[in-house]
């Protein structure tokens, strides 16, 4: 393409979501793994030279070796999703931008966070929470079918307990969306979500894996490549959305 041209297409507004811990902030576009997913993501990473047949064969791997994981869950529920979950007790605290040092050297950092939102919850142990910006989770996962570029809320796919053979099935339902019709599957709209992660349920001396758009975000201990530094630590993260903060050009206008 010559310098200077811009293809033709559409403007689309695109909803960014902030993950924050401590003064550490992550921006993301497109989803949030632990479990089951962010497992399968980034500990399939040594079989890259079976391309992507890799996911599908270490996902097989995994569920048949399936790990369950301690932790729970807070959220802000989007209008018409109040009944998902529990109550959860206010935590009192804000998060905000304004007071924040990171705010004053290194620029935007999210959206406050009022914590005494956060009235709902899901305790564990989970098989996989996914949270999703947009619909897709790679070329033939239709993660979360509902899930708009820029409506203002993360769309969260939750599984607490599944039979093997179930969530093997689950699986070749991704390529549709299918997996979000399932009873094993909790599938609802948030506007801000907490992550408290934990161990193993079977192992405690083992943790788990954050997965933010493809890429690792936190190693618990006992973990694929445990040993490597990250962004962030295997502990509480908060996450909440901007609606349409970033622009995007496309083919076409996408909903």
């Amino acid at each position: 393409m010559p310098l200077g041209v811009v293809p033709a297409g559409h403007k689309q507004s695109l909803d960014v979501a902030t993950i924050t811990q401590g003064q550490n902030r992550f921006f993301s576009v497109l989803m949030l793994a632990w479990g089951l997913i962010a497992d399968i993501d980034i500990e399939s990473e040594k079989y890259r030279w079976m391309g992507s047949a890799r996911i599908d064969y270490y996902a097989i791997q995994r569920i048949i070796r399936l790990r369950r994981y301690n932790g729970c869950i807070k959220f802000v529920a989007a209008p018409g999703y109040e009944t998902f979950g529990e109550p959860a007790d206010p935590e009192g605290e804000t998060i905000s931008e304004v007071k924040s040092s990171f705010a004053q050297h290194k620029g935007y950092c999210g959206p406050a966070l009022q914590m005494k939102d956060f009235n709902r919850k899901i305790e564990g142990p989970f098989v996989s929470v996914w949270l999703h910006n947009v619909p897709w989770g790679g070329e033939d996962t239709l993660a979360a079918p509902d899930a708009k570029f820029s409506d203002g809320y993360l769309d969260l796919v939750v599984i607490k307990d599944c039979p093997k053979l179930t969530l093997l099935s689950l699986m070749t339902e991704l390529s549709k969306g299918g997996h979000v019709k399932s009873p094993h599957v909790l599938y609802f709209k948030v506007k801000a979500f907490v992550l408290e992660p934990g161990t193993q349920l079977d192992d405690g001396s083992k943790e788990g894996i954050i997965d933010v758009d493809g890429e690792v975000l936190a190693r618990g201990k006992g973990t694929y490549k445990s040993n490597y530094k990250t962004l962030m630590t295997y502990d509480k993260l908060y996450i909440k959305v901007d609606q349409g903060l970033a622009t995007v050009f496309s083919p076409s206008t996408i909903s």
